[in-house]
């Protein structure tokens, strides 16, 4: 399929996706308010910079967009037809640098929990009530040190 814009064009459009604030981190923020929980975002002072930090529990929180960080058999994935060795090598290094952010977390005594964009939209997105479980479920438990969440049958 060809694309429908210039290269110029699309290079703009892609160039102005943020990396804060995005839809399915608001989206978490409001529930975990919602639940009572209180968060800061951001924390730079952090590996990583996780997007959402619960200090009390020491958990990071990283809502992972499915394209960007290349979620597997996600249907919001889809390689670029056009300049596939580029789009490979980004988001490979994404991936790395989230096992690299993750471990030193991990190694610093907190706890990480990447929610995955398909778990809030798409054909694969929890209702809200199994997505406050999960959360609850995580942040209550000390004793793991991981977890994602996913969208159902991914």
């Amino acid at each position: 399929m060809v694309d429908i814009v210039t290269p110029e064009k699309r290079s703009e459009m892609m160039a102005g996706i943020s990396g804060k604030n995005t839809k399915p981190e608001i989206f978490v923020r409001q529930t975990l308010h919602r639940m009572g929980y209180r968060f800061r975002l951001h924390r730079k002072d952090l590996p990583g910079k996780p997007d959402i930090f619960l200090p009390r529990y020491r958990v990071a929180i990283f809502v992972q967009g499915c394209f960007w960080h290349g979620h597997g058999d996600c249907h919001l994935f889809r390689l670029p037809k056009t300049r596939v060795k580029f789009w490979e090598i980004k988001i490979f290094d994404n991936k790395e640098r989230d096992a690299r952010m993750r471990s030193e977390l991990i190694q610093a005594g907190y706890r990480v929990l990447d929610i995955w964009e398909c778990t809030i939209k798409g054909k694969t997105a929890l209702d809200t009530g199994l997505l406050e479980k999960e959360l609850n479920q995580f942040i209550s438990n000390s004793h793991k040190n991981y977890h994602e969440i996913r969208g159902r049958d991914n």
